[in-house]
């Protein structure tokens, strides 16, 4: 991750981590070479009208209007037209992270210099978002092609100074918004409305956060499996290292490598040294063959977004080495919507074996712990609606998984006949991972639980870990409220203290 305090954008270089940065609040700016693209890009738009050539999208209508010709004096009003008529988005508002990386994903995408927007607008964008400014833009109403244009469309009229922007979760007028701010609304030449809505940014802004989140997990996700094996008294041979050597997925070798070293020096395993068991279940047996390939798909799903984000993928396309625009489909949020659902599918299997663990834990034919992980069984009913809730998640996020990407529906008369829903996958994904989070929060606390009724110290690198959940959620001696335990958990994991703390003993984690 980049350490200055501001992100240069080139439209070549950005990375996921960096748009995190912007998205949680740093600044971002038009690099050099940058400002010589764009105003490059301009210079054939302006040549185009100035010679009265007909081009897609600088003097024709849009979609199946491609064929109408608008005549010059009516240029400015396409593209005003333009961004008002799409701006037809339904659904709760996009959060601020989410609205400031889409910004800047924009800004990083009309920097290369193939859009033909004037640099005075795109420099506007920018001043907006480092402003702090966020606005209003309802996450439904995109099919991912012609990109994300709803809710582009927003954004750009909240620029314009039209429509309604977010303050203190409450919609407010735009143009308010603005002024206090001290920025002026934007105005559109030719092609220039359409520069601000053909692309994948908007699933791009989703999914990227999603993926931010999700990978953010995976330790997290060793870590607990850890905890758990240790509360129901498995064994770490599994995960010796030549077991996993053998196979050489790399995501399969580094979560071995991690539950080996995380188990290193333990009581509780010390005194089952000769229990006669021959073999843990799978959910604990198997932790590094399905946490691995939840590793090596967000590695690939992160290869495809970083390639994204820094593509050009507006239509029709500025040629400025050629003179010429050229109509394409760059738009098409194709790869997007298959990386997404493949990774909602990677990271749902996360909770879907936590799940298996969090009943183990709870079901005392299946473990040496007290039914529901609390004292005096019956009285209290301990973790038992807390391992449905778990259930409930992992149930929900089967649907969630079901991938967005194999469909499509027809639209403008067919002349957009085929489109990805690449926004409903990054949607999806980011629920998904919102429901795993909670589900290894509830398996936290179950696995912290099971360690306290076991009275045995787990190993070294769990102790601090277990001391900090114990600093925010008290043990399970009898039924309380437990929604805060739960979200005081997730807390825990957003935080990334646990993981910090496990790596104090153990190294640092994979």
């Amino acid at each position: 991750m980049s350490q200055t305090s501001k992100i240069e954008l080139t439209g070549q270089d950005l990375t996921l981590a960096d748009l995190m940065r912007i998205a949680e609040g740093c600044d971002a700016v038009l690099g050099e070479q940058g400002q010589i693209t764009v105003d490059a890009s301009r210079a054939v738009v302006d040549k185009i009208i100035e010679e009265n050539e007909v081009v897609y999208g600088v003097n024709t209508g849009f979609g199946n209007f491609a064929d109408v010709i608008i005549p010059e004096d009516k240029l400015t009003q396409l593209q005003y037209n333009l961004i008002r008529s799409h701006a037809a988005g339904v659904g709760a508002p996009l959060d601020l992270r989410a609205c400031r990386a889409l910004m800047a994903l924009r800004a990083n995408v009309l920097a290369k210099g193939f859009s033909g927007i004037r640099r005075a607008n795109l420099d506007a964008l920018l001043a907006a978002l480092n402003s702090g400014f966020h606005p209003f833009i309802p996450e439904q109403g995109s099919v991912g092609a012609s990109g994300d244009l709803a809710p582009l469309a927003h954004l750009t009229l909240n620029l314009m100074g039209e429509g309604h922007a977010m303050a203190d979760g409450r919609r407010v007028p735009a143009a308010g918004e603005l002024e206090k701010r001290g920025l002026a609304p934007i105005t559109l030449q030719a092609k220039e409305g359409l520069a601000f809505i053909n692309g994948t940014q908007v699933m791009a802004a989703v999914g990227g956060i999603a993926l931010w989140e999700a990978r953010s997990l995976l330790k997290h996700a060793d870590l607990i499996a850890a905890m758990s094996l240790e509360a129901l008294q498995g064994t770490r041979q599994a995960f010796y290292q030549k077991i996993h050597t053998a196979r050489a997925h790399q995501g399969q070798l580094h979560s071995a490598d991690n539950l080996w070293r995380l188990l290193d020096d333990s009581e509780i395993m010390r005194g089952h040294a000769n229990c006669g068991r021959v073999q843990d279940s799978y959910s604990l047996r198997c932790v590094p063959q399905v946490h691995g390939p939840a590793r090596d798909t967000l590695d690939h799903v992160l290869r495809v977004f970083e390639i994204e984000i820094n593509s050009a993928t507006d239509n029709p396309m500025v040629l400025a080495d050629e003179g010429r625009l050229i109509s394409g489909g760059n738009f098409h949020g194709e790869s997007l919507a298959m990386a997404f659902d493949f990774a909602a599918i990677a990271v749902a299997e996360l909770a879907n074996i936590a799940e298996r663990r969090i009943e183990r834990l709870c079901n005392p034919d299946l473990s040496a712990l007290d039914a529901f992980l609390v004292p005096e069984g019956g009285l209290n009913s301990g973790f038992m609606i807390a391992h449905c809730t778990a259930a409930a998640l992992v149930s929900e996020n089967k649907s969630l998984c079901h991938p967005a990407s194999v469909d499509s529906i027809s639209t403008s008369a067919a002349k957009e006949d085929h489109v990805s829903m690449g926004t409903i996958a990054a949607r999806q994904f980011r629920d998904v991972v919102t429901n795993v989070r909670r589900v290894m929060a509830i398996e936290l606390l179950g696995a912290a639980q099971g360690i306290h009724l076991l009275k045995k110290q787990p190993a070294a690198a769990l102790q601090q870990p277990l001391a900090l959940v114990r600093e925010k959620v008290a043990p399970w001696d009898e039924d309380r409220y437990m929604a805060d335990d739960i979200e005081a958990a997730e807390a825990l994991l957003q935080s990334g203290v646990l993981i910090e703390a496990a790596e104090a003993r153990c190294g640092t984690l994979h």
